[in-house]
């Protein structure tokens, strides 16, 4: 009995070590960037400028790339206009005034009233305080003067040209990312349609508890969506994939639907087992064959292709769902309606609008 807490706590930090292992993986390219720019940056400025311990450059390289793609080229302006502006304001004051606290106030005060007036954002005024901090705290050299501050537009500079250069992965990862919601909502499903066989109250419990923790999914996708649309963004060399990010951002919403809509049902299922409803057997073979076709669906997504293919299949499962018996048990014909709603989230994944799906379905069975 010792050991099972101990088993519990072992596997839960080998699935964290795991998570981190993966997000390490993913950002690998960021990391390796930033090391590279920073690199760069105090090349550019000590060898090919001249300058003595080039310390801003680097720093505002990495400041302004950062590892996450999301508004890189805003990020890149705010940061070098941040530091440029703190460190030029610190350089020019500590000159004539010297360092001390209430040459601090005054420094620190009138750095981020420059860069509130230039209409900065957060970025941009907090480095712009930060920065004017450093200098004339950590790094009071009046002999430095006006030279710091290029090297943070140095830094600026080679985070801009960085910024330009990214890989395919965060392009991919959308059409991946929406490949893995079907491929969760077919699993679901399908898993749903056997509760609905063979009645075990225990195993509806516990399918239901693993569809609500689902969430993620979508978080997910939402991010490697904006992620892929800030990629296009930054770098002219990618602006051929995006009327296919576009598309595939405006997937997102009917994913979320399709996703939302299966937890439901799968809710009821759960519901309907528990109490020991009966459900009749051609709702739990729709529900199989709604999750092959959500395969169909994931099968091209995952190929980068409108889910135009999958729609036969789609309409196929729709047309049966007004030829099945009905039931005369109030959760059951619930099961039904929420098979129904399925097959309208599921085309509109094919292309089709809110009305040309709802229209496809025929009436109920009577």
């Amino acid at each position: 009995m010792e050991a099972r807490p101990l088993d519990r706590m072992w596997t839960r930090g080998r699935s964290s070590m795991g998570e981190r292992l993966a997000r390490l993986s993913s950002k690998r390219w960021q990391i390796a960037q930033c090391a590279l720019a920073a690199g760069v940056a105090w090349f550019v400025a000590a060898d090919l400028f001249g300058h003595d311990t080039p310390f801003f450059a680097p720093i505002a390289a990495v400041v302004s790339l950062g590892t996450s793609y999301g508004q890189r080229l805003r990020r890149v302006a705010e940061v070098t206009l941040g530091v440029a502006i703190g460190v030029f304001v610190a350089d020019l004051l500590v000159i004539q005034l010297g360092s001390g606290a209430w040459q601090l106030v005054l420094i620190v005060g009138l750095a981020m009233t420059i860069a509130f007036l230039l209409d900065g954002g957060q970025l941009f005024v907090t480095q712009a305080a930060v920065q004017s901090i450093v200098v004339s705290t950590l790094l009071p050299d009046p002999g430095a003067a006006l030279t710091r501050w290029t090297d943070a537009l140095i830094g600026g500079g080679v985070a801009l040209v960085a910024a330009t250069v990214a890989p395919a992965a965060p392009l991919r990862r959308p059409r991946e990312q929406a490949a893995k919601v079907m491929e969760k909502v077919a699993e679901l499903l399908r898993a749903a349609g056997e509760v609905m066989v063979d009645g075990e109250a225990d195993r509806g419990l516990e399918l239901l508890a693993h569809a609500r923790a689902t969430d993620h999914l979508i978080r997910e996708l939402q991010s490697a969506a904006d992620e892929g649309m800030s990629v296009v963004a930054s770098s002219p060399f990618r602006v051929r994939h995006k009327g296919n990010l576009r598309r595939m951002s405006d997937l997102v919403d009917p994913l979320d639907r399709a996703l939302r809509s299966t937890r439901v049902l799968v809710r009821q299922t759960a519901v309907t087992a528990y109490y020991r409803r009966a459900v009749p057997h051609s709702y739990s073979q729709l529900a199989a064959e709604l999750a092959a076709a959500a395969e169909l669906v994931a099968q091209e997504l995952a190929a980068d292709r409108m889910a135009e293919a999958a729609r036969p299949a789609i309409l196929a499962v729709g047309q049966a769902t007004g030829q099945v018996e009905r039931s005369e048990v109030l959760a059951a014909e619930v099961i039904l309606a929420q098979l129904r709603s399925i097959v309208v989230d599921l085309l509109l994944l094919t292309g089709m609008d809110q009305m040309e799906s709802s229209d496809a379905l025929p009436p109920p069975p009577r």
